[in-house]
């Protein structure tokens, strides 16, 4: 078994659109403790690969990043090699929590053992790159500054564990959309990662808290109004640090004060805006083994 957190985006700026068609990114994210679950059987030299996933809405065809994942890793290696997988959701979909992305790391993680192909990190993140942008930061986790579209990753210090609460509307927001839109806003210079950087590294839950920025909010607050009562209600609770929203949207999160997360989650549950989560940072990203609570 593979458990596979989401993350969130603690910093998120926007620098452009590049040549291919990608925007080039300069964001800081981090792996909670809210993980799909993903299963690997090995099959035998010119066996297919097939999934089965818990969640009907999902495709379990090539368009799932899973199975995407695991044909490029053949591409890469040359193995023939089968495999079945069975995937677990609980990270919902449409949030701007990367599932999709991390699963699909869990799959190269897990096939990468299951298929004795010996590939290092850094090969893994090639194979990752050509995936999906988010992709790579799964393999790694904890707390990292992610650039050019996403792929490059440099593991941060993080020394304190934060405790998060995490909201999830009942509307989705499309990462095509939001990035449409954002085209045709107007904003100032753009802003750095290294403060926010510098308050986890010290492990300031004001400082990160006051830092906090996603350039994509204001695009997902134009295309889906409803969020910006839920980032306004979960401010006005006054139990949080700072607010922000993860990816392009629909999710927002709280950064807890203390260790009173309990608390601030069922604050969070009783406002009505969607479900509610109270998850914690983690210091890894994929990893093969037991089944982990957040």
């Amino acid at each position: 078994m593979v458990r596979c957190p989401a993350k969130l985006n603690l910093f998120l700026e926007v620098l452009g659109k590049r040549a291919d068609g990608y925007h080039e990114l300069d964001t800081v994210m981090q792996a909670i403790g809210l993980c799909d679950e993903l299963r690997i059987t090995p099959g035998e030299e010119g066996e297919e690969l097939s999934l089965a996933c818990s969640d009907p809405s999902l495709p379990t065809d090539g368009r799932n990043l899973v199975l995407r994942a695991a044909l490029a890793l053949r591409e890469r290696t040359s193995c023939r090699k089968g495999a079945r997988f069975a995937l677990t959701k609980r990270i919902p979909t449409q949030a701007g929590l990367g599932g999709g992305s991390s699963d699909a790391a869990g799959a190269l993680v897990g096939l990468n053992a299951a298929w004795g192909l010996g590939l290092s990190r850094e090969e893994l993140r090639q194979v990752a790159a050509t995936v999906g942008s988010d992709v790579a930061f799964f393999l790694y986790g904890g707390t990292a500054r992610c650039t050019g579209r996403g792929e490059v990753v440099e593991p941060a210090p993080a020394p304190a564990a934060f405790h998060y609460v995490l909201v999830c509307p009942n509307v989705g927001v499309s990462t095509a959309e939001a990035y449409g839109r954002l085209a045709a806003l107007t904003y100032g210079p753009p802003r750095a990662s290294i403060s926010v950087l510098a308050a986890i590294a010290q492990g300031s839950v004001e400082g990160t808290g006051q830092r906090l920025f996603n350039r994509l909010e204001s695009a997902a607050l134009g295309l889906r109004p409803i969020l910006r009562e839920v980032r306004e209600l979960l401010a006005q609770t006054g139990l949080f640090a700072g607010v922000g929203m993860t990816g392009s949207g629909s999710g927002f999160f709280g950064l807890c004060r203390g260790d009173d997360w309990e608390r601030a989650h069922d604050t969070a549950a009783h406002l009505g805006l969607g479900q509610a989560y109270a998850v914690r940072s983690l210091p890894d990203g994929v990893v093969a083994g037991p089944a982990q609570g957040s």
